[in-house]
């Protein structure tokens, strides 16, 4: 099969990665001629989809359009030739709409009763406040007390499109749901972990959620499936606070990092599913799927004298990601390193049979890049609490 991915930034990466795992054959299209993921497809086409003249000829050929961005302009250009091309495209514009509104989706979870955050005023400090128009951690604001809150919002004006909540502690989870006419799947529960500024930084699979925990949450997932008649892929967050699970939000386009996390231990390509679903195959029949393995993903940063773990931002930062097996003893790596360069960054996929053995190999892995590199700094900080 021949895809289309039409955009090359994270989420690109994610989309050219297990396709090209799935044995298709990747097309990228981008503006930008020195996009991130443009290393990771066995074509790229420099094309601004808003602005080109023949958008036949950059999709000559292709069986199937995946979107991987988020620009409104450039999906309804897209949605708008695909519809009239006749050409299937793996993304769902209602839910998307839903999705990529904070505001929408918040008011969504509280018409269908999920367990939410509780929202301000009735929320007491400390609060998190969240642009709806975001994905993410992009733009979020942890406001501590009153002082923070007028820095922030000094009048009524300014909080327009925020939604802010009560600031919650507990471990984040994250999970896939694939959507067709006639039902949906939920896919393998993924834990997340945080960097100081709430991006996430780690993703692990298999989840430690308890088992009646992931069953609440798996069908917490097809509520919300079901309510947005999904026809396409999204992801739903949620956070485990003094017991309970808390829907954070959800996004109906392709995920970063989790995918890739599920794929390397359950060894289901959610991207594969996703785009012969569209084609017209049949969702698998089962909700769970047996997880074979244990996989750590990971993004570091490397600088003279300094290894640091981080969020997302830490890649976005990087120019021709290039997929490395082997990479210092990780399964496989997405990086931009190149013998002799002192300043290179990298998604680290280690995997093992079990948590305990793949995160002594992750440590392993980071010890023999600080070796080798002679660094002395190891950063790996998590959120700052209020």
């Amino acid at each position: 099969m021949r895809i289309a991915v039409v955009g090359g930034k994270l989420q690109g990466v994610e989309a050219c990665y297990l396709a090209r795992k799935a044995g298709w054959q990747v097309r990228l299209v981008d503006r930008c001629p020195d996009v991130l993921a443009r290393g990771m497809c066995d074509e790229f086409i420099g094309a601004d989809i808003c602005r080109e003249d023949d958008l036949n000829r950059v999709f000559d050929g292709i069986d199937l359009v995946l979107p991987a961005l988020e620009d409104k302009e450039t999906l309804d250009a897209l949605l708008g030739f695909c519809t009239a091309a006749m050409l299937p495209c793996a993304f769902d514009a209602a839910a998307y709409e839903i999705s990529s509104s904070k505001i929408a989706s918040d008011r969504l979870f509280a018409e269908l009763g999920l367990p939410i955050p509780r929202p301000w005023p009735e929320a007491e400090f400390p609060l998190i406040a969240k642009p709806s128009g975001s994905s993410g951690s992009k733009g979020i604001r942890i406001l501590r007390n009153r002082d923070d809150w007028m820095a922030a919002f000094p009048n009524a004006e300014a909080l327009k499109e925020w939604v802010i909540q009560e600031y919650l502690e507990g471990p984040s989870y994250s999970i896939e749901v694939v959507g067709v006419d006639g039902g949906s799947v939920p896919f393998q529960i993924t834990d997340l972990y945080m960097d100081a500024d709430h991006d996430c930084k780690r993703v692990t699979a298999p989840t430690e959620l308890p088992r009646a925990l992931a069953t609440q949450f798996m069908s917490l997932s097809l509520i919300i499936a079901e309510a947005v008649k999904l026809k396409g892929i999204m992801d739903v967050e949620v956070i485990l606070n003094n017991g309970q699970l808390k829907v954070l939000e959800i996004d109906a386009r392709i995920p970063s990092q989790t995918p890739t996390a599920v794929f390397w231990s359950s060894g289901v390509n959610l991207v594969e599913i996703l785009g012969k679903s569209i084609l017209g195959a049949e969702l698998p029949n089962r909700s769970t799927q047996e997880v074979e393995k244990a996989v750590i993903y990971e993004h570091i940063r490397v600088s003279p004298g300094i290894l640091e773990v981080g969020g997302e931002h830490l890649i976005t930062q990087l120019t021709g990601l290039q997929v490395f097996p082997d990479f210092f003893g990780a399964n496989e790596a997405l990086t931009d390193f190149e013998p002799g360069r002192t300043n290179w960054g990298a998604t680290l996929i280690v995997c093992d049979n079990d948590r305990d053995a793949a995160w002594q190999k992750r440590c392993e892995v980071l010890m023999d890049i600080r070796h080798r590199f002679g660094i002395e700094r190891f950063l790996d900080f998590g959120p700052s609490l209020p």
